[in-house]
């Protein structure tokens, strides 16, 4: 929620899959395709299951190669006690992101994990920093357990039941004591699933496993801890109901007693409210809520009076990330301003904005106080560069950067285009928005458009690194079109519902209008035109597939939805009620009905331009079987149907080698799609 410092994947949204920030390895190359009478060609690695793609040549995997090796750092925590931090990264040659140890400003990471699965989350031992506390799961199930690495010994201990999901979420100020919260999973249930589901909160000391004491078992599942009181005496808890309604509750750690805070228990009132950090004295806590307007506040809530105190009112977009200081002096926040993140900071005594010195340019990201030195460290990702991490001393005013991003020698990332932000007017006369990368200029006359679709569906295209793209974009001369539909984050909370329920096709019409802007811009080729999306936008860019046909070259599904139906019934349980709010609820004979109405498997025979369907095995969000299906019935129609599954990973690819194919199979399916 509002205080956690996890990166639930380092390179989400940074590739072409839901998580594809991944090294250059050598690839594979056919024995057969090694004779002299036949060009040489990649062969997928064994965990790939290929259908209809044909043979990546080992030329092609060259020519991009360097593409495929651009590293950040994001971060992760500080030390307790020293100037020194966690981040992930993935190193060179290496596989996955794992945690480093940076010891001091630019100085060379030190690996502290190195298994098959990233390892993206983790927390610092709070007192002396013996230890860390990580998050892990295998081969993209997402069923993370956590684990305790002693620092000293490099002794790694398993502290979680793996027939359950766990989350690391606060230690305790005065104990080495975790709290820790857990959700059982599907395989462990009679018939493979669960029609309730309840979240589970811990209370362990990670150096002593078997000391343990159950605090609460939540109705529900999306419960998550925002901050612990100084003197350890209450937990806030958020409440995630929906992406519109969230609550904050107050657990009492000696009694075990949940009290709803905001909104109050008797109030009609219905909002986002996220549980920030508590005030040094227990006077109160930081909120974030949108409850007085469209957009999501900071707020101070005082205990004695019950009431909520604006902050940043003058701050007409959402703002998210709260940290504040040990002491009470200063809280930092980000506000996210037509999708790139600020870095802005207030003073802990009277709410108000302090200046900030020049910050190096770029989205801002994973914002976090030193406990004791009160420095605070920053992620930034631009167009330039992928995540770096920075500190700003406060009191100085001193900026320090801490690592470098790594491109290829050959690659001039302060070449790359920039992201200009688009408008147009949909099917009702609203406005939407998004982001439009352009090809260098010497690609001259009307561009190709690749349209790639965030997820979510709440979720956001932003200010940022494009990765792979950057091969389309300098190397094929396709102009990249990143939307905001309706019902993205960002824009408003009212904006953000009018995707809801029956509603849902109104954002691919969103689309439909921006296919009609597209073909009003002198410098976009509308007749050549490829829609690409992950997870939420891999629906999207079926629905697009079944809607606009005749006005795309082809479709892109990563992850994707296929039928409404059938995803609610099998996605796992412990997320199914959240998806409902979202989509509707598929045991309601109408809602089933208009669900499989509008489902693209239910449409397939419309899909007649040539779509690529990538897919996890281990998929836990959205199961296999939604590609499987949509693939089966897209090739009854004779579509061409290039299918790749990866039987080692989830939502997403976060293996390299995995991405790396990828990455070939989509420059192979781009060309034959939008460059013949």
């Amino acid at each position: 929620m509002l205080h956690l410092k996890t990166l639930a994947c380092l390179a989400l949204a940074a590739g072409l899959a839901a998580c594809t920030l991944l090294p250059l390895g050598a690839p594979q190359v056919s024995a057969a395709a090694s004779a002299a009478s036949a060009p040489a060609v990649v062969e997928p690695n064994p965990n790939l299951v290929v259908q209809g793609v044909p043979p990546v040549p080992l030329s092609l995997a060259k020519e991009v190669a360097k593409y495929n090796d651009f590293r950040g750092h994001g971060f992760v925590d500080w030390h307790p006690t020293r100037r020194e931090m966690l981040v992930a990264h993935r190193k060179a040659g290496g596989n996955t992101v794992q945690l480093f140890r940076v010891a001091s400003p630019l100085a060379e990471p030190e690996q502290l994990t190195d298994f098959a699965d990233p390892v993206t989350s983790a927390r610092y031992e709070p007192r002396d920093g013996k230890y860390i506390v990580f998050e892990r799961s295998v081969g993209g199930s997402e069923a993370d357990q956590i684990y305790r690495l002693d620092l000293e010994t490099r002794q790694v201990a398993l502290l979680t039941d793996p027939s359950e999901r766990h989350g690391i979420e606060a230690w305790l100020h005065r104990s080495g004591r975790l709290l820790i919260s857990s959700v059982p999973l599907d395989r462990t249930a009679d018939g493979g699933t669960r029609a309730k589901v309840t979240q589970t909160l811990t209370l362990i000391d990670p150096a002593n496993p078997t000391s343990r004491r159950r605090l609460a078992e939540l109705e529900g599942t999306g419960w998550g801890v925002g901050s612990v009181s100084w003197n350890d005496r209450l937990v806030a808890l958020t409440r995630y109901i929906s992406a519109n309604e969230s609550q904050v509750w107050l657990l009492n750690l000696a009694t075990g007693k949940r009290t709803q805070v905001l909104p109050g228990p008797r109030s009609k009132a219905r909002g986002v409210h996220f549980a920030g950090p508590f005030k040094r004295d227990n006077s109160g806590l930081y909120v974030v809520s949108d409850r007085h307007g469209e957009f999501r506040e900071l707020m101070f809530y005082r205990f004695a009076t019950r009431r909520l105190t604006p902050i940043t009112r003058h701050i007409p977009w959402d703002v998210t990330g709260t940290d504040a200081t040990e002491d009470d002096t200063l809280v930092a926040l980000r506000a996210n301003v037509d999708g790139r993140d600020e870095l802005r900071l207030f003073s802990g005594r009277n709410h108000k904005e302090q200046a900030l010195p020049p910050l190096p340019s770029g989205s801002v990201s994973a914002i976090d106080f030193h406990r004791r030195r009160g420095e605070l460290a920053f992620s930034v990702i631009s167009a330039k560069a992928p995540w770096e991490i920075h500190t700003l001393d406060p009191k100085s005013g001193r900026v320090e950067q801490w690592t470098r991003a790594y491109a290829p020698p050959d690659v001039d990332m302060a070449g790359f285009s920039e992201q200009v932000i688009v408008r147009w007017p949909s099917f009702d006369r609203r406005t939407i928005s998004g982001l439009l990368t352009l090809p260098p200029a010497r690609f001259t006359g009307r561009r190709p458009v690749l349209i790639r679709v965030h997820g979510g569906p709440e979720g956001q295209a932003k200010m940022g690194f494009l990765w792979r793209y950057n091969h389309f974009l300098n190397d094929l001369g396709i102009a990249v079109i990143e939307p905001n539909v309706r019902g993205s984050s960002g824009y408003g909370k009212t904006f953000l519902t009018l995707d809801n329920g029956t509603k849902r096709e109104d954002s691919v019409r969103d689309i439909g209008a921006m296919l009609d802007w597209i073909a009003t811009q002198p410098q976009l080729d509308a007749s050549r035109v490829l829609v690409a999306g992950g997870s939420y936008g891999g629906y999207m860019s079926l629905a697009v597939s079944t809607h606009y046909a005749e006005r795309i070259a082809g479709a892109i599904d990563v992850v994707g939805i296929s039928n409404f139906v059938t995803f609610l019934q099998n996605t796992e349980s412990y997320r199914r009620d959240l998806r409902r709010v979202e989509y509707g609820d598929e045991r309601d004979p109408a809602m089933r009905a208009f669900l499989k109405k509008i489902s693209p498997l239910t449409n397939a025979s419309r899909i007649v331009k040539p779509l690529f369907v990538v897919q996890g095995k281990n998929d836990p969000r959205v199961p296999y079987t939604e590609a499987e299906q949509i693939v089966a019935k897209a090739r009854g129609n004779g579509t061409p149907v290039w299918y790749l599954r990866a039987e080692n990973e989830g939502h997403g690819f976060v293996r390299k080698e995995n991405a790396d194919y990828y990455f070939y199979a989509t420059v192979m399916f781009v060309r034959e799609t939008l460059l013949k």
